[in-house]
């Protein structure tokens, strides 16, 4: 799809003349391009397969799109059985092209400003493990290699995608155990202490492999792709006998919800999970309140 776009704007200076100046971008495809660039690499294939889907529906150029036309998206979204929060992802990922594109000049107007994003509720609490499920997928997990990818992210809260990228060089000791120092969603650098269990695990593992090798090896002796390490913490719910569609994610979840309910402080959990905001780590609370108003009542 090549979108026929002007290449520049005209401008009326204050004495009345005209000037002509190039745009920041040449066509709408470059404009996606444009948006997506620094931004990490799972949002970028996310962000890029819903921005050329809306492309294709609308089928005509940004700049004559219509708040009606992305409203028919949203009706059009809600009608195919999507997940609530997959259209709230894709029609945030609109606006916020749509925002960009108005701010470097291209767009004469924000368009999907005034777009409403659909409410919906969160499946946070469904998401979180139980203590005792998590240890029965650690302990019943026999390959040593697997078995410390999983005490990784669930001791570490690291996210899959920081996992798979970690080297030798990103590990160093500290007293019985030691820290891991991955680049994050963002483009953020943070290092995590991690427990003396989860780092003689993954120390196990080294033998001989020189600093810039990959700590969790694929069989052809690069890194471990993200969609093998999610297919080992499925086949490690599925031997505990959790009958949910457990991810990656609902390691680096039970280690937030597991460690404020254990008393960890919440700036602390914040600054281990990479939070930007202590309001999303906050969010663990209310996925599992440790007491209720409730229990104050003449309720017997």
């Amino acid at each position: 799809m090549h979108w026929d776009q002007p290449a520049t704007e005209l401008v009326t200076t204050g004495g009345g003349s005209a000037i002509v100046r190039p745009t920041q971008a040449e066509s709408d495809e470059h404009l996606v391009e444009l948006w997506l660039h620094g931004r990490g690499k799972n949002t970028v294939r996310a962000y890029r397969r819903d921005a050329f889907r809306f492309l294709d529906a609308v089928e005509k150029p940004l700049h004559r799109v219509t708040l009606g036309d992305l409203q028919s998206l949203a009706d059009d979204l809600a009608e195919q059985s999507l997940k609530p929060s997959s259209i709230y992802r894709t029609l945030s990922a609109v606006k916020s092209l749509f925002a960009f594109g108005h701010r470097l000049g291209y767009l004469p107007f924000d368009t999907a400003r005034p777009l409403v994003l659909p409410s919906f509720p969160s499946e946070l609490a469904e998401r979180i493990l139980d203590e005792a499920e998590v240890c029965r997928m650690i302990a019943l997990e026999n390959n040593p290699r697997n078995r410390a990818i999983l005490m990784v992210l669930y001791g570490g809260g690291f996210r899959v995608s920081e996992v798979s990228a970690l080297k030798w060089r990103h590990l160093q000791p500290r007293e019985s155990a030691g820290q891991i120092t991955v680049f994050g969603k963002g483009g953020k650098t943070h290092t995590v202490l991690v427990p003396e269990s989860v780092w003689k695990a993954v120390m196990k593992l080294r033998g001989d492999a020189l600093d810039d090798a990959p700590v969790f090896r694929s069989r052809k002796g690069g890194h471990l792709h993200e969609s093998q390490i999610w297919r080992i913490v499925r086949k490690a719910s599925e031997r505990a006998g959790i009958d949910k569609d457990v991810s990656c994610q609902w390691l680096r979840h039970a280690h937030a919800s597991h460690a404020l309910d254990r008393g960890a402080p919440i700036h602390l959990v914040q600054s281990t999970l990479n939070h930007s905001s202590v309001a999303t780590t906050g969010k663990y609370l209310h996925a599992r309140p440790n007491d209720s108003s409730g229990n104050y009542l003449p309720l017997g």
